[in-house]
């Protein structure tokens, strides 16, 4: 295993660590997405992130040359996306829930990276898939990134939903005056 691909999963663990540790200081929800609907999503996700990392019989075709700058550069890519999702959210702090909710005094935040995009975290999580697959540079990483990217793309139109019937016309400026994930592309 290359030192690449270490440094890649060490930082997976890093994160996740962090993650769950965070989870702790979240506000109560007064309004929450159904369990159904939450283990949807984590099984997306639980079987992306197997599929980003696990080299998968069959599907370890080279999509990316097998070339060192290709591997830093994804995990580049990733070490910025982790510190992107650290820096969101701590932005977010206490409003934050793995699930879709309306927190308890929940307020709509649009200040550090969410005055730029809506949805920080999930830019950071996309892009260390992303960085994970260039990492590998194989098919399954590929088919792990696509899997998770229709996880979010999923939770995203049910966050969105859900948070324009929580703060009605606010949010909707919000929409109008930021990009989804990436500025100046989605």
């Amino acid at each position: 295993m290359s030192i690449t691909t270490l440094v890649c999963f060490a930082e997976w663990a890093v994160f996740i660590l962090y993650w769950d540790a965070a989870a702790k200081n979240s506000s109560p929800a007064k309004v929450s997405e159904s369990r159904k609907s939450r283990r949807v999503h984590e099984l997306l996700l639980n079987v992306g992130l197997l599929l980003v990392i696990v080299p998968v019989p069959g599907l370890r075709e080279r999509f990316l040359p097998d070339k060192e700058l290709v591997a830093w550069t994804g995990l580049s890519i990733q070490t910025a996306a982790v510190a992107l999702g650290i820096w969101a959210r701590r932005v977010l702090g206490s409003h934050w829930s793995g699930e879709i909710t309306i927190k308890v005094d929940h307020q709509l935040i649009r200040s550090g990276p969410y005055r730029l995009v809506r949805h920080p975290i999930y830019t950071a999580w996309l892009g260390m898939f992303a960085a994970t697959a260039i990492v590998s540079g194989q098919i399954h990483g590929l088919i792990g990134f696509a899997m998770a990217a229709f996880a979010y793309w999923r939770k995203i139109r049910l966050e969105e939903a859900n948070l324009k019937n929580a703060f009605g016309s606010d949010y909707e400026a919000y929409r109008r005056e930021t990009w989804a994930l990436v500025p100046w592309v989605v």
